[in-house]
């Protein structure tokens, strides 16, 4: 992904349904007809009660022999026999066969550089349209495998409105004090450290192929966890080039898995720290992973189903569409779920961003440069878009939209309310477990105080995408966060922020 893109679990039936299970034994068909005289009547009454409690018995042996999701409070036991418990938070119904789990995912990207010229605080996160907020980016060295966050300024010192600055201790303020407490007033909210992304990716390289290395990225990106009050941890590795450093990354990643589960442990049944990948739609890219491998350690997956085309490419075309095309969605979809991930462990990313082509037709046609862009060339907000002038196109049958100025024949490739919509529409029908998001400072729906305005940068009319998305593919899943970190370097964050 570029500098823009950095870019469920069956669980068991419920011990409510175990009184209709046994809804037939209430029948009056149990009761001995009165031509019986009273002794075989209480022959036949003392049998009916001995099959009866063995029945129980039986049946509740076998309930309890099937693996089946624990409610929200118990710890995952392992049946060695059985197939491994589902992912804790998410039970499944069969009720509705369009909602295989107890809501989707929602996950949106917050990038700490957002809180500057894009005026995008954490107060602005719209916390009740997401489960997760994957916090962008924390870095690694290449020489230690160490990983650390990349701006503390933005991450632990800023103070915002109602920090003091009189605290006695070391205490924790930036982002992640104000991200900890939109966590306390929503407890559905869980939020995981991204590291990497496409700017620090090459630093991955010499780490995945190092046991050293690798333990030492494990061990510093868990404390980070507990320092600074998180959920989990999200690994952007853009991307493995060779076989070696595929292998080195389901090491990583199983490794990193065992670090979080014994971390969690630590604090008791009612916690569990997430573990989730940004991946690749590109062929070149997934077909040198060892999907298989790597499933076994993530709790989902997030698609990057963005930068399809751009500036790279020698003709103008879609970039993040569903269907059709060299690269596609569903293409990615489809190649995913072959490789054994199950439909409710994927995410599909959806782009909250544009990208331009210079003189050109359109769609399949050649083009030459690129429009200013609201931050970098070539690449706009979607709440800067359409730009004014611009006449927005869709193509259905690709799930894909632009806009075409014609005056300046400019095409952008970006999705509209529509294609929003109807990818919404999409995550359900496929049963994918829920949408992602780059990034959240990209979208509408949020007053920006102090924000530079000019061509490429005027907020347009319009509506939220997350919204849009999120209403399209059904409700959202609801499993608590975590907010104990006794162990954190904070005095306020070990007192809970209280």
């Amino acid at each position: 992904m570029s500098s823009t893109s950095y870019h469920p679990l069956p669980a068991s039936e419920s011990t409510e349904r175990l009184p209709q299970r046994f809804a037939h034994l209430d029948s009056d068909d149990s009761e001995p007809p009165p031509k019986y005289s009273l002794i075989t009547r209480r022959r036949i009454l003392v049998a009916s009660l001995f099959i009866f409690v063995a029945f129980v018995f039986y049946t509740a042996g076998q309930f309890s022999a099937r693996p089946h999701a624990p409610t929200p409070d118990a710890p995952k036991v392992p049946q060695a026999t059985q197939e491994p418990l589902p992912e804790k938070g998410r039970p499944c119904s069969s009720d509705d066969p369009t909602m295989p789990c107890d809501g989707k995912y929602s996950v949106g990207y917050f990038v700490n550089w957002g809180i500057y010229g894009r005026k995008f605080p954490p107060s602005l996160i719209p916390v009740k349209d997401l489960t997760h907020i994957l916090y962008a980016f924390a870095n690694v060295k290449p020489d230690t495998g160490e990983v650390y966050l990349s701006d503390l300024w933005a991450d632990q010192d800023i103070h915002y409105p109602g920090d003091s600055w009189n605290d006695v201790g070391i205490n924790l303020y930036g982002n992640f004090k104000a991200i900890y407490k939109l966590k306390k007033e929503n407890r559905h909210l869980k939020v995981l450290l991204s590291i990497g992304g496409w700017t620090y990716s090459p630093s991955f390289h010499p780490v995945v192929v190092n046991p050293a290395l690798r333990a030492k990225f494990v061990q510093s990106s868990v404390q980070l966890v507990e320092d600074y009050g998180l959920d989990g941890l999200d690994i952007d590795y853009e991307y493995p080039s060779n076989d070696t450093q595929a292998l080195g990354y389901v090491s990583l990643l199983a490794e990193m898995r065992d670090a979080l589960d014994k971390q969690a442990a630590k604090k008791g049944p009612s916690c569990k720290f997430l573990l989730t990948i940004a991946a690749p739609c590109g062929p070149d890219n997934y077909n040198k992973l060892h999907v298989a491998a790597m499933d076994k350690s993530l709790d989902f997956w997030n698609l990057m189903a963005y930068d399809f085309s751009g500036s790279w490419d020698s003709t103008a075309n879609h970039q993040a569409n569903i269907y059709g095309g060299p690269i596609s969605a569903s293409a990615s979809v489809d190649y995913y779920i072959s490789k054994g991930v199950k439909r409710e462990k994927l995410v599909l990313g959806v782009p909250l961003y544009g990208r331009s082509f210079l003189n050109t037709e359109g769609p399949g046609t050649s083009y030459s440069g690129m429009g200013q862009g609201t931050w970098e060339s070539g690449v706009y907000d979607y709440r800067a878009l359409p730009l004014p002038g611009s006449t927005v196109k869709v193509d259905k049958s690709a799930i894909a939209s632009w806009s075409y100025d014609a005056t300046k024949k400019e095409m952008i490739s970006f999705d509209s309310e529509e294609i929003a919509k109807l990818k919404g529409q999409y995550i359900k029908k496929e049963n994918l477990g829920g949408s992602m998001f780059w990034e959240l400072s990209g979208d509408k729906g949020s007053v920006r105080e102090g924000i530079e305005t000019g061509p490429g940068k005027d907020l347009q009319p319009g509506n939220s995408l997350v919204t849009i998305v999120n209403n399209a593919m059904g409700g959202l899943e609801t499993s608590k966060n975590c907010l104990i970190y006794s162990h954190s370097k904070f005095d306020n964050l070990r007192k809970e922020m209280a």
